[in-house]
C-alpha cells in the first residue's frame, strides 16, 4: 500500500537522508522473490541509492538524518545495516561488507563507555549539539531502546555477513561485549531492563517493554546461532518470562496488548531533546 504503480514510495523524500526509511525495505526482498513485481525492485534500488549518498562522518559513519548533522545514533545501525547487508548478498556487492563492519566498529569506538560497557544513544563528532559531551561527543545517557536497536542490528546483520569476511569475528566480538554489559543491568526480580538501563534505582525510571523485548530476542538468537555462550539462554528466557508476566495483557477476545512502551525518543530537534535522564523518563509511555 505504500508503493505506487510506478514504483515510488508514498511520502518518501530521498533528500531527507533519513536512515529510518531504509529499514521497512527489508520486506521487499521476499515480496520481489515471490511476485517478480518490478516495482519492488525499483524501491529496493531507490533505498540502496539513498545509502550510496547518505551523508557521513569523516570516518565514514552514516549520519542519522541530513538534519542531524555529524551525528551517529545507535538506532541507525538497525535501520540501515541489515538491509544494506541483505542487498549486498542478493546483488553480489561484497565490498559493501567492509563498509557495514566499519559502521559497527565506529559506533562502538565512539559511543562505548569503558566503565559500564554500554553505548550512549548518540555521538556528535562536531561537538556542536548541546547534548554532546565536549570531550567525547557522546550524549548523556544509555537509552534502553537504542541499545536494543544496536543489539538487534549486530545479530541480524550476521545473517548475511560472509563467513570468511575478515571482520565478521570483530562484529561477533562487539556483540559479546554488549551482551556481557546489558546482562549486568537486567533487573533480577523481573528479568526486564529499565528505560535508562543503568539507573534502575533512580526515582522515575521504569521497566520498559521495548528494550526488554529487543534484548531477549537478540540474546536468544545470538545463542541459537552460536555467536554467544549458552549462558545467555537464561538471561533471554528470564526476560521473555518477565515480559509475559509483567507487561502483556490478553483481552477476553484474544487481543494482546504490551504495556510500558516508550512511545518515541531522540536527540536534538525542535522542541530540543537534551538526552538527559529526565528527558527519557518523561517521554510518553504507551501500550
Amino acid at each position: 500500500t505504500m508503493i505506487t504503480e510506478d514504483g515510488q514510495i508514498k511520502n518518501y523524500h530521498i533528500d531527507e537522508y533519513n536512515i529510518d526509511h531504509i529499514n521497512p525495505g527489508k520486506i521487499l526482498f521476499s515480496l520481489y522473490e515471490e511476485t517478480n513485481d518490478k516495482r519492488y525492485e525499483k524501491v529496493m534500488l531507490t533505498l540502496r541509492n539513498q545509502l550510496e549518498w547518505q551523508p557521513r562522518t569523516r570516518d565514514g559513519g552514516y549520519w542519522h538524518k541530513l538534519k542531524y548533522t555529524h551525528q551517529m545514533w545507535l538506532d541507525g545501525l538497525y535501520m540501515g545495516a541489515p538491509y544494506y547487508a541483505q542487498f549486498a548478498q542478493n546483488y553480489n556487492q561484497p565490498e559493501v561488507f567492509d563498509d557495514i563492519a566499519n559502521q559497527f566498529i565506529l559506533m562502538e569506538k565512539n559511543a562505548r563507555d569503558e566503565k559500564t560497557g554500554l553505548l550512549y544513544h548518540g555521538w556528535d563528532e562536531s561537538r556542536i549539539q548541546s547534548w554532546s559531551n565536549l570531550e567525547t561527543g557522546t550524549s548523556p545517557e544509555f537509552w534502553g531502546r537504542a541499545v536494543g536497536w544496536y543489539a538487534m542490528a549486530l545479530v541480524d546483520v550476521l545473517d548475511y555477513f560472509p563467513e570468511d569476511h575478515p571482520q565478521r569475528n570483530e562484529i561477533i566480538a562487539i556483540f559479546n561485549r554488549l551482551a556481557a554489559a546489558v546482562t549486568q543491568y537486567q533487573d533480577q526480580e523481573t528479568g526486564l531492563w529499565y528505560q535508562v538501563i543503568n539507573k534502575g534505582d533512580k526515582e522515575g525510571n521504569y521497566l520498559e517493554a521495548t528494550v526488554s523485548c529487543m534484548l531477549s530476542y537478540a540474546l536468544k538468537k545470538g545463542v541459537n546461532n552460536n555467536y554467544l555462550d549458552p549462558q545467555y539462554n537464561k538471561v533471554a528466557r528470564k526476560a521473555y518470562d518477565g515480559i509475559i508476566e509483567n507487561l502483556v495483557e490478553i483481552e477476553e477476545d484474544g487481543e494482546a496488548h504490551i504495556h510500558k512502551c516508550c512511545a518515541v525518543a531522540g536527540l536534538g530537534g525542535n522542541p530540543y531533546r537534551d538526552g538527559t535522564f529526565n528527558y527519557y523518563i518523561n517521554e510518553t509511555i504507551r501500550s
